[in-house]
């Protein structure tokens, strides 16, 4: 796991947690929970079904 943070560039649904996230919102919540590498390329990148990045690195 990445110790690197994350937030939201807008709100959004993860559809694997089902949780909402406001824009600028750290990700995960809880900030303790560990999410695959897959996952974090999944979100940072355009390979979702919004099309786009929906986190960033801070």
């Amino acid at each position: 796991m990445s110790k690197a943070k994350y937030e939201a560039l807008f709100t959004f649904k993860d559809v694997h947690e089902g949780k909402v996230y406001q824009k600028g919102d750290r990700y995960p919540k809880p900030a303790n929970k560990k999410v695959s590498e897959e996952r974090l390329s999944e979100l940072l990148s355009s390979e979702n079904k919004l099309g786009k990045p929906v986190i960033k690195e801070v």
